[in-house]
């Protein structure tokens, strides 16, 4: 087995034979702290010069940074900016869509799946996919439940469009921006308050709306319990995204605070979902009309005596 003097670094034989047939000849020493030291031989004594490359391995570590994928910083107002929010590919987006269809308890949906990676790709095409499958199937209900009214003439509806963009997208974008404010507030008011980025919130509340779309078509069927049923069944799987990923946040808050806060997510949750179920998926009332009667006529004879 090799001593350890053995296994020490030994000087190259042409180094020494290079130094024993010149001395003056200089000679270089990397050091572990990135710097390297010349010391001339010659003469009396030696003039050691240090070369530091500590900023040229910084330009390295960015530039592998850069290399490794990390986003580039700019300015709200320019383009790469806002193009970074939609860098994500189709397996993350699934793997998100996936979460948010199938809650487990003790999974938060931003620990487990935007792993500080947060997107608009997903919540924006969710959003605007419900907005057609719901106006879509609002019409198509309306139609097929006057089908057997002669009365009845189908006309497209296409202002519905526009009320459900605007109270979905409303409802994606205000309410987190409501919510995240009073998470800062809270946050800075109690120390254990924790809280998540707006990004992040407007992330999780794009994706909770993911179920509803299903939902919306399955809507057409013309049986008002399987409607109720489905709508129940979204709003607890929708919802319950929302009260596992925002409880942990509000939990360490004051009881009263930490509860009214869960329970106002949940209400304008189902103020959302109740309401496009009112609005666009009405219930036809037909009501019977009778023809109309003429009233009796009373004749009356008179006779004469003769």
């Amino acid at each position: 087995m090799a001593s350890p003097d053995d296994l020490q670094f030994q000087e190259f034989e042409e180094a020494a034979e290079l130094l024993s047939a010149d001395p003056g000849a200089s000679t270089l020493s990397t050091s572990a702290s990135n710097t390297i030291t010349t010391a001339a031989a010659g003469g009396g004594g030696g003039e050691e010069v240090k070369l530091d490359l500590s900023e040229d391995e910084e330009g390295q570590e960015e530039s592998s940074e850069l290399l490794g994928g990390q986003k580039p910083a700019g300015g709200f107002w320019t383009f790469e900016y806002y193009q970074s929010f939609f860098n994500v590919d189709t397996e993350q987006v699934l793997d998100r869509v996936k979460g948010s269809v199938m809650p487990l308890p003790g999974r938060n949906f931003i620990k487990h799946h935007l792993r500080s990676s947060p997107d608009l790709y997903g919540p924006f095409w969710i959003c605007v996919t419900l907005v057609f499958s719901v106006v879509i199937s609002g019409n198509l209900s309306t139609f097929l439940s006057e089908m057997g009214n002669p009365s009845y003439h189908y006309r497209p509806q296409f202002h519905r469009v526009t009320i459900a963009a605007v109270v979905i997208f409303m409802y994606a974008w205000l309410v987190p921006i409501g919510l995240w404010g009073f998470l800062t507030w809270r946050q800075g008011a109690e120390r254990q308050v924790g809280g998540y980025s707006f990004l992040e919130t407007v992330c999780v509340y794009g994706y909770s709306l993911f179920i509803y779309i299903p939902t919306s078509v399955l809507w057409i069927i013309p049986f008002e319990w399987l409607r109720w049923t489905l709508i129940l069944f979204a709003m607890v799987i929708s919802g319950s995204v929302l009260v596992l990923t925002f409880w942990p946040a509000v939990r360490d808050d004051t009881k009263v605070m930490s509860v009214a806060t869960v329970v106002t997510i949940v209400v304008l949750h189902t103020l959302l979902a109740i309401g496009c179920k009112m609005y666009f998926f009405q219930i036809a009332v037909h009501v019977p009309t009778t023809a109309p009667t003429s009233p009796p006529l009373h004749i009356t004879v008179a006779t004469t005596p003769h």
